[in-house]
């Protein structure tokens, strides 16, 4: 999305697949972005075997480690999508008296655009932000170990910016054509193991 990151009242590392995550959000937190931290996120199937424990508990351990104090992170390790990451963090926040009138969301880099439209449809009146690491796609890949699991996972978000809008769980998002082309020949090439 191109959104530079920006202060906020909070921080919301939305859990995934992706380490990267969590490292963004500890460095964000150093350069003051944010004075609190929620790390969002319990398993799915492509975190179970690397986050036994959950991707919020792996995150914040991974923060920790990165000299981010305890006491600066909140866990939420119930979501197992982006609209449940934001609805339950949002009430995390609330449980503990915390104010959130700007959010800066920290995502996979090619997340963003979907985070950003989900939290429009579901936190309407928050100030919200989008950031991820800014890492060419070849430096990403090669961080993630995986080219193949990276292109379906390119794949997945796509189709899920598009179905999630029909759905009523995030707002609509306009994908130009050759966004929309490169997808349907992802999907054709067989990259479907994240489609809904």
């Amino acid at each position: 999305m191109n959104q530079e990151p920006r202060p906020c009242s909070v921080g919301i590392g939305l859990g995934s697949h992706d380490l990267g995550v969590a490292t963004f959000c500890a460095e964000l937190f150093h350069r003051g972005m944010f004075p609190v931290i929620v790390f969002s996120g319990a398993n799915s199937p492509t975190t179970r075997a690397s986050f036994p424990r959950g991707e919020a508990v792996h995150y914040r351990e991974e923060a920790m480690r990165l000299s981010v104090p305890p006491r600066a992170i909140l866990v939420e390790a119930r979501s197992t999508n982006t609209e449940q990451n934001l609805r339950f963090s949002r009430q995390l926040l609330a449980d503990h008296g915390i104010e959130a009138g700007s959010v800066l969301l920290v995502s996979k880099p090619y997340q963003q655009r979907r985070a950003h439209a989900t939290c429009r449809s579901v936190w309407p009146d928050v100030d919200v932000t989008c950031a991820a690491q800014r890492l060419p796609l070849s430096d990403y890949i090669a961080g993630i170990g995986d080219s193949t699991r990276v292109i379906d996972m390119l794949v997945g978000e796509t189709q899920r910016i598009l179905e999630y809008a029909r759905r009523g769980h995030a707002i609509e998002q306009e994908l130009p054509p050759a966004v929309l082309d490169a997808y349907a020949n992802l999907v054709r090439a067989g990259y479907t193991s994240r489609l809904i």
